[in-house]
This record gives C-alpha cells, structure tokens and sequence, in this order.
C-alpha cells in the first residue's frame, strides 16, 4: 500500500499511470492456493480455467510466495499464461533454474553471511553443541548444509537434527517426535531456520517447559512473536534473532501513524486488520466489541500484531512494487505510440512482454540502495535482537549486538552481554555441551568414534600446565620454572646446588678438612720418627709422598661443594685425577719395593741394583706424567665448564659442572682403576713373603676397600641426579681416601705412638720370629 501510494505520487515514474492492487489469501495448502491463483486469473466469478470474467483492472504481475512452497504452487498455473511471479521470501537455489521456473523473480538476494554470524555467536558463548530444527525445504536444506560446514570450521558439532514437514496429517506424529528428541538431548542452544507457518507448531507446545529451559537462535524471517491471547506466549523469552539490517524508508512511520481504515472504505483486508488488532468493529451494532475509534494508531499496537519498524520481508515487498514499477516505466517508454483508453487501462499490455523488461531492470529506491532484480550474491549486515516477554502480556525486541561481515575477524561480531535477558531457567549465559567442562590442569582427549566435542578430560603431562577451560593442548613451562601441584601455573623453579651452608654440604667439608688434618698429623708422625724401622722400612719417602698426595686428595673434595665457577670445574675433577693418581702409584711403587727387596736377597740377583734406588720414585713420576697427559688433552679439546641442569629435578635448576668430555672423564677414572687394579694383584702376590713390617697385607686390604667404593660408585653416580650425584662422587673420594689411610698407616701409629719398644732394633734382633 505504501509503495503504490508512493510510486503514484512520483511525477517521474509512470506519469499519467495510476498503480493498483489487488490482495489475495495465500494458504499453505496446494488445493487452495491454485484456488486463490484461479480466482485471480478469472476474476470474482466463477473459477473456469482459462477464461477471464474480470473486465476493469487486470493484474499483469503477482509479487507473492513468502515461502517456496507457494511460489512452486502459484508457479505451475501462472507459468502457463507466463504472467511474471516476483517472489519476496528468502533465495531459494531451486526457484533459480530458468529452465523449470522461467518466470519467477526472487526480489531476495543469495545471502551467505547467516551461517557465519550464528557461528559467530556459538563461538562467543562456547556453545559447542547445539541442536539445529528446519522447515523441510530446499532452501533449509542448503542452510543446514553451510551452517554445519561453518560449525565444523569452528569446532562446534551439532546435537541433532530436526526438520518439520509440512503435511498437515504428518504435523502431531512429527511434533511428538520432535520434543522426545528435545527433551533427550544435552543440548541447551537450538538454531531455527524456517518460514513462519511451517514452524508454527513450536510456538503452541502441550509442553512448554521443554522449549523454555532452551536458549533459541533464529532470524527474523521466522515470527517468534506470540499469537495474541496464547497462555504460553513466552516460551521463546530471551531468544536472539538476526535480524537482517535494512535502510529506514523515508515516510514510511508516517504512513503508519496515518493510516486509517475511515480514510479508505474500501480496502477490506485493511479494515479486517483493523477490526482483528483493535478488537473493535467498524460498526455499531455489528460484532461483540466496541466500536473502533476513529483516533487510533497503528504506533499504539503491540508487537504481536504490528511492527513498526520495516522487517526484511516488508523491505523486499517495498522494492519488489517498485521494481515491477520501473519495468512497466521502461515497457512504457520503448512503446511510446501506445495510447491510453478513456478508462486509464493501457492497451496491448500483456504479461508476458515484461519479462525482457524485468530481467535487466536496476534503479535506485527511495533511501538511496541500488536494487538489482537478476540473480546476485549479497553478505549481508545483522542487528542481533533479543526477544523478551513480560508478564503484562506484553514483548519487545531489543538490540543486543549486530554482525558486520565487511569487517575484519576479531571486529566483525559485538555483542552486549550484559544487555540480555536469558531465558527464564537461565540467568546468566549457560554453556552448550556434549560432555563436561575440562577445568584447569586438564586438557582434551577426544573419544574414538565419536564428535569433536565429545571428549575426556585428561590430566596435563609432566612439566606442562592448562590455566583456562577446555584446553585442546596444555602449554609447557618455561625451562625456569614448574608447574604447581594443581598444574595450573607455572612457578619459577629454586636454583640449588651442593652448598656449605646446608647440612650435607657442611658435614662433608668438615669431615673432608677433619681427615686432612689427620692425615697431616700421621705425615708429622712419621717425619719425628723418620729414624725408626717401621718408618725406614718399604721406602721412607714414598710414605711422605702418599701421606702428602692423601691429604690433598681429602681437600680436593672441597672443589665439589659450593656454586661450580669456570675455575671450580676445570680443577675438580683434574685435581681429584691426578691427586689420587700420585697416592695409587705411590702405593703400587711400595709394592714393588717389598718385591724387590725379597728377590734382591737371592744369590746373583740383579734386583739387588733396584734396591734403595731412586726407580721406585721414578715409577711414581712416569704414572703421574700419563695421567698429567691425560687431564691436559682434556682440558685442551673439551674442558669442564658450569651447567644448569633443568630437567632432571622437575622444581629446581640444579647448577653443576658439565664434564665437557665424558669419554674424558671416564678415560681419568679408568686409568686410575688400572693403577689400583695393578697395586691389588702384586700386592695380593706379595702378602705372606716373610717380614717384620711387610705392608704387603695392609695394601692388599686398602686396595680391596679402594676398589669396592669405586666400584660401586659407577652405578650409583650414574642413578642419582643434581646435588646428590656429586655428593656420592665426594663420599667416594673420602671413603676410599679414608681406606687407605686407615688400612696402610694406622696400624703403625699404633706401634709408633702405643708400643714404641717395638720400633726398635734391639727388639728386632731379640725377637726369635723376626
């Protein structure tokens, strides 16, 4: 009514035309709606197929099908006359084939931004799983086809599927089924896609309480507003609806607020409207209401009835008048020689010559879009409505948000959550899932055989934490730091080391400086009583030098505690090597000695010139100077340097020293193994030769506690990690440094110190087993 009111009124587009209508009910029914489409054809009489009783105001254009249904039943008859069928529903691919449908014009352009701006919503919300119901159509069905291609894009899976037919026997079975399928499902969000009528039945549910515990995304071109009077008008209460954004129409609220049924007696349906919303009748005596004020408004109707704004659907129907107008405008200029009946009608204006005009017509409407009738793509612009009922029987629709799909990602969605009146069960946003939330410290482990978005919770593996819900992966910790109990932060981790100031590092370096000073006092020992036979006996000076290399190899341990440093770690273990190298060859030339000495005894031996030598030192300078090689070349290729150890403790950075060379390492330790090996065996050979002082037997004790500390210290240096791996390598050099001590020169303190008249040589010569 607006736009012919207005086309009439412009001057510029069919001058001396005036622009009718005529309205016909559409039913959803196919028997019907060819009767409606007969009626039109043949006027007000009788409905005889292919006769026209109608002689004054011919329609030549239908601008109807708010569904595809009814344009494919209107189609079939009016094709036959190719009278052209201007549809203003939603595009539907299949009405797009010119082949079957050569006359039909859809108004509506092919919309691909929907699916995304839902998909957007679900992603805001983390509605992962979420039920979709539709109308069963072709153009649903494409709908549900994109929509599901976007949720898989976006890991959101989809609960179920429901789609509702539109045979009216098929209506109660499919509607019982469908709330079964509600009622059993988890999820909580259900996306409506559809044509108003043929979802109607949701809105008139025996059990509404399966419906409102449901959070609903629709768009507008479903009517979600109640049916005036229903008890249960709010089971869609704190829906949201994309609402498809449209440019406001100049004079179009005016029109509204004007409009009258007194003012045009003659429009039928307009005064039926009026007589419906007003409940009122137009006159006295007629009807159980009141008689309709002659000042009321359409701005005063509830949202039930009247919308004052311009719907999509209303904004399609508005550009559809004025695209056949423009049509008829072109027609009428190309046949400028045709001239009007006295009546207004134009001759020779038959339907089927518009079409060349349609297919090709653009012009721009009156709030300034360029509108284009042929087929073409569009991404479209949402407001997001949010649908909120009220206990007064009264509903408002109030923008909460809107999709900008020329935006970039991250802009292109806003949204006004605190704005939204969630359903009544609700209160706040809710979560739409398939299994429970994965809290913090738990990450996603997908079941086999089943959605994405059905998953186990698993813990967070070793050394790595998740800090927020449903966390696909859990993130590792820096190397610096650990995750808590709960593995939700990462926590700096404690250096640590082997240091003084706690108790095991303490209590190793005072027994370390203790043994150092005793073994320096056995040295001031045998120095005072450098004169006596024990002292002389198997090689004064090699007992100095072992005593002396002893102690250092007690201080050497030293190097082990406290924070390593470039000098502590190129000394440690260089220093360890050869100080214990010095003391083994010290005791294998003891050894030796004791040999020599019994076979220098025997008639014309030639050990006799070895005897009291210097050789015995000469043996001690040569197994020095291999290992002295040795540690050089290890210093030189790949020398020890200090380390932070950050894996093998998970809460703390161990600083060590790094060998640099472990076949280095190794190469030091198994040198000084062969030299105890060798020591061992001469002196195991050596054990019962006849002799006052012979050390044969004390060697052979103090190899064998020697070799056992060092042999099982392999495994455990290689079993313990940190601080403790080199505390076991410094209680090794201790113990077995302590063994040879307490073994070779304790036994003759006590003869020195305790029973001295056996240190003498009078004793000696008066002693019958000497």
């Amino acid at each position: 009514m607006f736009a012919v009111e207005e086309i009439n009124r412009n001057t510029k587009l069919l001058p001396n035309i005036t622009l009718g209508f005529h309205i016909f009910n559409a039913y959803h029914n196919d028997e019907r709606t060819l009767e409606s489409s007969l009626v039109w054809l043949s006027g007000q009489g009788p409905t005889i197929p292919n006769y026209s009783c109608e002689r004054q105001g011919k329609s030549i254009v239908v601008i109807g099908g708010a569904t595809s249904e009814l344009t494919v039943s209107m189609g079939t008859l009016l094709e036959l006359y190719r009278i052209p069928q201007v549809t203003y529903g939603l595009f539907d691919p299949l009405l797009s084939d010119p082949v079957q449908f050569p006359s039909v014009y859809q108004m509506a352009p092919r919309d691909t931004s929907l699916p995304l701006a839902m998909v957007r919503l679900m992603v805001h919300f983390k509605w992962t799983w979420v039920g979709l119901v539709a109308s069963d159509d072709s153009r649903s069905e494409k709908f549900l086809r994109d929509l599901q291609e976007e949720m898989v894009r976006n890991d959101v899976c989809v609960a179920f599927i429901h789609k509702i037919f539109t045979g009216l026997t098929e209506d109660e079975r499919h509607h019982s089924d469908f709330l079964k399928k509600l009622s059993d499902s988890t999820a909580s969000v259900i996306v409506i896609y559809g044509n108003t009528d043929v979802l109607l039945t949701l809105r008139f549910s025996e059990d509404p309480h399966t419906l409102i515990y449901r959070m609903w995304v629709t768009s507008s071109h479903w009517d979600i507003a109640k049916k005036p009077g229903y008890i249960y008008f709010d089971n869609f209460h704190g829906a949201l609806i994309f609402s498809e954004q449209t440019t406001k129409i100049p004079g179009f609220k005016h029109f509204l607020k004007t409009i009258h049924p007194a003012k045009d007696s003659e429009n039928i349906f307009l005064q039926n409207f009026w007589n419906s919303a007003f409940g009122c009748t137009s006159e006295i005596g007629k009807g159980d209401g009141a008689v309709c004020s002659p000042n009321a408004s359409l701005d005063t109707l509830r949202l039930s009835y009247l919308d004052m704004t311009m719907s999509v659907q209303s904004y399609t129907v508005y550009s559809a008048v004025y695209a056949v107008a423009w049509a008829l405008h072109e027609m009428f200029l190309v046949r400028s020689e045709m001239e009007s009946n006295s009546n207004g009608t134009i001759s020779g204006t038959y339907p089927w010559k518009l079409h060349s005009f349609l297919k090709n017509i653009q012009f721009n409407n009156s709030a300034g879009n360029h509108v284009i009738l042929a087929e073409k793509k569009s991404v479209a612009n949402y407001d997001i409505l949010n649908y909120v009922t009220f206990g007064n029987d009264t509903e408002v629709l109030v923008k909460v948000g809107e999709f900008i799909s020329e935006m970039p990602l991250g802009q292109d969605f806003i949204i006004q959550q605190k704005a939204i009146v969630w359903p009544r069960t609700w209160g706040e946003p809710l979560p739409s899932r398939c299994d429970k939330v994965c809290s913090p410290g738990f990450h996603i482990k997908a079941q086999e055989g089943k959605p994405v978005c059905c998953f186990d919770c698993a813990p967070c593996p070793q050394g790595q934490i998740s800090n927020q819900t449903d966390r696909d992966q859990c993130m590792k910790c820096p190397e610096d730091h650990y995750p808590n109990t709960e593995r939700i932060h990462c926590l700096p981790k404690r250096v640590t080391f082997l240091a003084y100031e706690e108790t095991l590092g303490m209590a190793l370096a005072s027994i370390a400086a203790s043994f150092s000073l005793l073994t320096a006092l056995v040295l001031w020992v045998f120095v005072k009583h450098r004169d006596t036979p024990i002292v002389k006996a198997n090689n004064r000076d090699l007992s100095y030098i072992l005593l002396f290399s002893l102690s250092l190899c007690f201080l050497c341990s030293l190097f082990f505690i406290g924070r390593p440093t470039a000098i502590n770690c190129l000394l440690r273990q260089t220093t360890f090597g050869v100080m214990f190298t010095v003391a083994i060859s010290s005791i294998l030339a003891k050894t030796i000695t004791v040999v020599l000495a019994f076979r220098a005894t025997r008639p014309g031996s030639r050990s006799r010139r070895w005897v009291g030598s210097r050789a015995p030192i000469s043996l001690v300078v040569f197994c020095i100077f291999i290992q002295v090689m040795l540690c050089a070349i290890w210093l030189l290729l790949s020398p020890p340097f200090p380390d932070a150890d950050t894996h093998s403790d998970p809460e703390h950075i161990i600083l060590e020293c790094n060998e640099g060379s472990l076949i280095a390492f190794y190469s030091v330790l198994s040198y000084i193994a062969v030299l105890a090996l060798g020591s061992f065996t001469v002196a195991f050979l050596a054990r019962n030769l006849p002799d006052t002082f012979n050390e044969a037997k004390f060697i052979t004790f103090s190899m064998l506690v020697f070799c056992s500390v060092w042999i099982s210290f392999l495994p455990t240096y290689q079993s313990t990690k940190g601080k403790m791996m080199v505390a076991v390598e410094v209680f090794s050099i201790l113990s077995s440094s302590a063994g040879l001590l307490g073994c070779i020169f304790i036994p003759k303190c006590y003869v020195i110190l305790l029973q001295p008249q056996k240190n003498t040589k009078k004793f000696l010569k008066n002693n019958p087993n000497s």
